[in-house]
């Protein structure tokens, strides 16, 4: 219990924990001596580092501390059932990451639909293609048509988890979250143009002119690759100073904050600075196995005092604490017909879904990672994919893709009319040369056949989703297979299934454009930096500080 209640505090500080990036040394360069650019030294030129570095989660988000992990290490062998479900158990490596700590609801993807009717209200296409399919609810020999209309919109169901949305869906929305919360942490720092003033700035009722006119209504809603790619131009009186522009150099823009004192221009942020989260993703699936299981309760000094076969402890269903003694810990069909117990006496206290903060969470504080709704994760399904796939941080779905090129001279990307980056095919397993980029660009479909080796690219392949495929390669030649690239992983078990996919290690499959009322999801985000998010009372090396340079000694 004492090693729970750490793990937890942990978890509480991790916003005030450093990345390892920082140093207690002097602000300047230990190999060139060279002082950065910071409140003490504004020269023109100087090079900015971010030694301040804090790491946090992102809005909604738990921190997992990644580890080693037998994949179907807790799978049951349950008689009758086909053998390729549990048959792969393979040691590999989990990265530390954050995961939602709840399941997406219908109030979060109603967010999703408002935002969507708000900036594009007569793009009825883009709303409808973001609805999810209220007619999975629908069955031939069931009354459930009050959950069609109903399910998603009334405040009934505000807090249970969205169902009827694909995969592509889901993916989607993470796209969207992330840019959304990136545009709020910017504004509330000041780095972008903060929300007041520019919603004095639209509706010209400011208590200052000058301030509406200065700040327009941008043209697209915020993204963040063209933010981070200098296309879309908005500084707040908080924006990084800009060192590598002489001072009164910078014209002056309508999406320009005042210069900093010395007469500084600012710019906008990087990546370099820290303030810029990674982008929400679905989890792998070793991720979510990983995270679902939740072993950290149960290890102590790299020792695993006991296995599981579900997220809590304990062989059965049950709860087994005093105050819950005897009811389901999950929300599943406990028997064939029994969804929800006896009248008087519910066992799960569900009928179809439950709300996404119900039951305990597990022990890494995530909620019904067993039960309720199946979820998505990122992976491409094939039977044998940690039989072929990489030690460390298994995957498979990669597609590689590069942000398409409006102008190779200057780096802009092509975004379309919603503001988001224009992917293609990625050209490339390698940088190319400055010869080949400006190639590329204007001649794309005649690169691959010049001869000259200073514009040739190498022929590459940008969908290695059937990598090391071998078993679905010779199945799909036999055409007895239904598996194929677009065949995604979905775990954890639903309202509508019996005990045995609680299991975290069960996986099965559906088309990536294909919904149901038993599949919804979460998000999740790399974390970046040190992969153990606390050091508090464990042995460590101590980091050194470069010592400081004295050019005049």
């Amino acid at each position: 219990m004492k090693k729970l209640i750490l793990y937890s505090f942990a978890c509480l500080s991790l916003v005030g924990l450093l990345s390892g990036c920082s140093s207690k040394g002097g602000n300047s360069s230990s190999k060139t001596g060279i002082p950065y650019a910071d409140k003490k030294n504004k020269t023109s030129g100087a090079f900015a580092v971010a030694t301040k570095y804090k790491r946090a989660p992102g809005p909604g988000l738990i921190p997992i501390e990644g580890g080693v992990l037998v994949v179907g290490g807790s799978a049951i062998e349950v008689p009758g059932v086909e053998p390729n479900i549990y048959n792969y158990k393979r040691q590999v490596t989990v990265p530390s990451f954050y995961m939602d700590e709840t399941e997406v609801s219908n109030t979060d993807w109603l967010e999703y639909l408002h935002w969507i009717r708000y900036n594009y209200p007569e793009d009825s296409e883009y709303y409808y293609n973001e609805l999810p399919d209220s007619l999975v609810w629908r069955r031939a020999l069931s009354y459930n048509e009050p959950y069609v209309d109903n399910y998603l919109r009334h405040p009934a169901y505000r807090d249970y988890p969205v169902v009827g949305v694909s995969w592509e869906q889901a993916s989607r929305y993470c796209e969207w979250r992330t840019s959304r919360a990136n545009e709020f942490i910017l504004r509330e720092k000041g780095i972008l143009t903060d929300y007041k003033t520019l919603a004095q700035g639209n509706s010209g009722r400011g208590k200052s002119n000058t301030t509406a006119a200065a700040t327009p209504k941008p043209d697209k809603p915020f993204n963040t690759d063209a933010y981070l790619n200098g296309q879309y131009d908005d500084k707040g009186k908080n924006a990084p100073v800009d060192y590598n522009v002489k001072s009164g150099a910078a014209t002056t823009t309508a999406g320009a904050a005042a210069p900093a004192k010395g007469g500084q221009p600012r710019r906008t942020a990087t990546l370099e600075d820290g303030v810029i989260m990674q982008p929400y993703r679905l989890p792998t699936e070793a991720e979510w196995e990983y995270a679902a299981l939740g072993l950290i309760g149960n290890t102590e000094y790299e020792n695993i005092n006991q296995n599981k076969i579900y997220p809590w402890n304990g062989l059965g269903v049950s709860s087994a604490s005093k105050k819950t003694r005897g009811l389901i810990q999950a929300n599943f069909k406990r028997a064939a017909g029994d969804y929800m117990g006896v009248g008087g006496s519910l066992n799960d206290k569900g009928d179809l879904t439950v709300p996404v903060l119900y039951y305990k969470p597990n022990d890494f504080g995530l909620y019904n990672m067993a039960g309720n709704v199946n979820e998505w994760v990122n992976d491409v399904y094939r039977t044998g994919t940690f039989t072929d796939a990489d030690a460390f941080n298994p995957y498979r779905g990669n597609y590689f893709t590069n942000k398409q090129l409006s102008d190779a001279q200057s780096g802009k990307i092509a975004l379309d009319k919603y503001g988001n980056p224009i992917k293609e095919n990625a050209y490339s397993g390698k940088k190319l040369s400055w010869a080949e980029k400006q190639a590329l660009a204007k001649r794309a479909d005649s690169i691959s056949k010049s001869t000259d080796p200073g514009t040739a690219v190498t022929a590459y392949q940008a969908d290695e989703r059937g990598y090391r495929d071998r078993q679905n390669k010779l199945l799909n030649e036999e055409g007895v297979s239904l598996v194929n690239d677009k065949s995604r992983v979905y775990k954890g078990g639903s309202w509508n299934d019996m005990a045995y996919w609680l299991n975290p290690a069960t996986r099965r499959f559906l088309q990536q454009d294909d919904a149901s009322a038993e599949i919804g999801f979460r998000c999740a985000m790399t974390m970046l930096g040190a992969p153990e998010i606390s050091t508090a009372g464990k042995r460590n090396f101590k980091q050194a500080s470069p010592k400081a340079f004295n050019p005049k000694r």
